[in-house]
């Protein structure tokens, strides 16, 4: 078996003649039956590593392995030990629900009997056996991603990759995806996962890689990332985007790392080391500035501001079925 699950060495993809890198560099190491985790802002190139790893781009340099072998030379090999669930639910809406499946089952070159047995495992696995008869189209999106994730299942893959799988879900879908998914490591699957929940990143992963503009800038366990920033995070909220520019200077030198002021343009956190001593100097130079936060708080760093403390951005929580938030 080989050392790791899949690894990416010095890898890169440019476009057009190189001016745009949607990735610069990157190595990551994934050990097996483990859950790697993959954070970054919109374009970061989550998707783009995924890719590779599923043989569906190939790299401008640098190489891709999946279980010891090389995702160009031997693609072949590669797809047949792999499964992959992208970002919207690949299924066909005029087919059944047990029609999609046993399709997949075909397509990983399963005879037909195998095929149907393990499309029925797979169904009253994903609790989709009373829906197994309708057309996919009557589908809510919960089960549509459900079902994505049993078509990808159907080869029994050792590897499964999942680009951001619960996103637009409601939280209770999220919930029976991530049980789920545990299921899978206890069996020995190893699970990359791209997505914009911490809260995903905290709950399921071992080992968690920050990629920003195609680059890695951070890399460990929840716990080291989040040891990164110190002790404590101080937050607090403006009344008006105007002031932004002033209270980002008055609280300059406070913390552990620059202040960081998140998308909406209102919030800033400053990473601290003595948090209740830091909180009052806030205070007091916001004060100086004359400035009166709408908010403020004192909490232990979260990976929400590992996020916005390593990118500069914060990441958007989804709405279910908003598709106008929706990253791609």
């Amino acid at each position: 078996m080989s050392k790791y699950a899949f690894e990416t060495k010095n890898v890169k993809k440019y476009y057009g003649d190189g001016k745009v890198k949607a990735l610069d560099g990157v190595t990551i190491k994934a050990e097996h039956g483990k859950v790697f985790a993959l954070l970054g802002p919109n374009g970061a190139g989550k998707t783009t590593i995924v890719r590779m790893l599923s043989t569906l781009l190939t790299p401008t340099a640098g190489s891709v392995m999946v279980m010891g072998k090389d995702v160009v030379s031997d693609a072949h090999d590669v797809r047949e030990i792999i499964g992959l669930a992208g970002q919207y639910a690949a299924v066909d809406e005029f087919l059944t629900g047990r029609e999609n499946i046993q399709m997949a089952g075909r397509l990983y070159h399963l005879s037909k009997s195998e095929s149907k047995k393990r499309t029925e495992s797979i169904l009253e696995r994903l609790n989709l056996t009373d829906a197994a008869d309708r057309q996919v189209k009557t589908y809510s999106g919960g089960m549509r991603r459900r079902l994505d994730l049993g078509a990808s299942l159907v080869g029994h893959p050792r590897i499964l990759f999942l680009d951001e799988p619960t996103t637009g879900l409601d939280p209770r879908i999220r919930q029976e995806l991530w049980h789920i998914m545990r299921d899978l490591v206890n069996e020995g699957t190893t699970l990359l996962l791209t997505t914009q929940y911490m809260e995903e990143a905290d709950e399921l992963a071992d080992h968690i890689a920050v990629i920003d503009r195609g680059k890695l800038i951070a890399e460990g366990t929840s716990d080291e990332l989040k040891t990164r920033l110190g002790g404590d995070v101080v937050e607090f909220s403006l009344s008006s985007t105007s002031e932004s520019d002033a209270a980002l200077q008055a609280v300059v030198g406070l913390g552990t790392q620059k202040p960081a002021l998140d998308d909406d343009g209102v919030t800033i956190t400053v990473p601290v080391k003595n948090g209740s001593q830091a909180l009052l100097s806030v205070v007091e130079k916001l004060n100086k500035a004359h400035i009166a936060p709408v908010s403020l708080s004192l909490h232990r760093p979260s990976l929400d501001d590992v996020f916005l403390a390593l990118t500069g951005k914060k990441t958007v929580e989804v709405k279910p079925h908003d598709k106008k938030r929706r990253k791609k």
